[in-house]
């Protein structure tokens, strides 16, 4: 990281303590238990690789794709595999605010104080997700000694094995079942990143374009991420709102910034959807109380939580991310149904094949401008 005075804008490494110190702990669980979740996620996570290959069609049978890991983590391993993604990730968008940070002694005090503020206010909120997330496909994610990542910039897949047994737990679900259903989603995730070369670039590129627009004094992120974390401590006020209604995602929308994230969404509106309509098509051959979970789940995603989650999903943009599994679900089951699943996947064709965002909502307007164009 570029650095004034050898401070650098966020203090990852307190990032990572902060978020290890205040995360939650998990279900308790016996060592042997423990031992026997981690090998079943592992026996899933091998088998669902084969479930989607057969149901999605992506991957021909004689190609083999980048090969890249499968981790069974704790919320402390997601927190250090996360922070290092970020780091990587949001370099370029740090650099730039590094750049109009004064300079001279005073710069460099107060980029170290910054630096730590940051760095402990990043470690909450990492902390309150690392209790929630089930499993993530890390797409840019750098290898490290605790954390190997595939070749040539290839991702990892992290299944959060605490997390599981807490939700599988919750909603009184068959654990078994519960875990091979998570692995079918998380795979779905994998094998679009392997098995579509060009996706992985696509959408970095996007990314940093976003990153590059970007023209935010310091403090004005600083003070975002601090009513993020006065929301997790509960600091507001009981009954004092929100007013401004804006996410972390949404302070930094240039006009060029909104015609790149209407393109992320739509790309991750699809991604999302299409894992969670693989997971239940697959599920009824392999699940056998696919039913009854996805019902149980999707009660647990409208119930929400409480007041606390609901202001911190608000600020972090995750309200946007529930209605990309909802939206993303409907465009992939309706196109599948007019073309069938090799129809379907031509979305994988290009860049240009992706769907827009108005094309999510409307189906039958990216099968017109897709295949029907093409048939012409």
């Amino acid at each position: 990281m570029t650095s004034i005075g050898g401070a650098e804008m966020v203090d990852w490494n307190l990032a990572v303590a902060t978020a290890t110190r205040f995360v939650r702990p998990g279900p308790d669980v016996s060592r042997d238990e423990a031992r026997a979740v981690v090998a079943e996620l592992r026996r899933h996570a091998k088998a669902s690789e084969e479930h989607v290959r057969g149901f999605t069609r992506m991957i021909p049978e004689d190609h083999e794709p980048l090969d890249t890991p499968v981790l069974v983590v704790d919320r402390a391993g997601w927190v250090k595999a996360n922070v290092a993604g970020f780091r990587e990730l949001l370099k370029p968008l740090l650099d730039k605010m590094q750049e109009r940070r004064p300079g001279g002694a005073g710069g460099a005090v107060l980029g170290a104080v910054g630096g730590k503020v940051t760095g402990v206010e990043l470690g909450m909120l990492l902390s309150f997700l690392a209790s929630r997330v089930l499993g993530q496909y890390e797409t840019f994610a750098p290898p490290t000694r605790e954390l190997p990542a595939g070749e040539n910039g290839g991702g990892r897949l992290l299944l959060v094995a605490p997390n599981i047994v807490h939700v599988e737990r919750e909603l009184e679900v068959d654990p078994h079942d519960f875990r091979l259903w998570v692995c079918l989603h998380e795979e779905t995730h994998r094998t679009q990143f392997t098995g579509v070369p060009w996706l992985r670039d696509h959408l970095e590129g996007e990314i940093q374009s976003f990153l590059g627009e970007t023209e935010v004094d310091p403090m004005t992120v600083l003070e975002r991420f601090r009513e993020a974390a006065q929301s997790l401590a509960g600091s507001r006020p009981e009954g004092e709102e929100d007013e401004s209604g804006r996410s972390i995602v949404e302070l930094v929308q240039t006009p060029a910034q909104r015609e790149i994230l209407s393109r992320l969404t739509a790309v991750m509106s699809l991604l999302e959807g299409h894992a969670d309509y693989v997971m239940d098509g697959v599920g009824p051959d392999v699940v056998p109380s696919v039913a009854e979970i996805r019902e149980k789940f999707q009660q647990r995603r409208a119930r929400g939580a409480s007041r606390l989650d609901q202001a911190l999903r608000k600020l972090l943009g995750l309200d946007a991310k529930l209605r990309q599994y909802r939206d993303g679900e409907r465009f992939v089951r309706s196109v599948v149904e007019e073309v069938g699943m090799d129809g379907f996947n031509r979305v994988w064709t290009s860049p240009n094949t992706l769907p827009t965002k108005a094309e999510i909502a409307k189906p039958a307007d990216w099968v017109a401008r897709v295949h029907r164009k093409a048939e012409s």
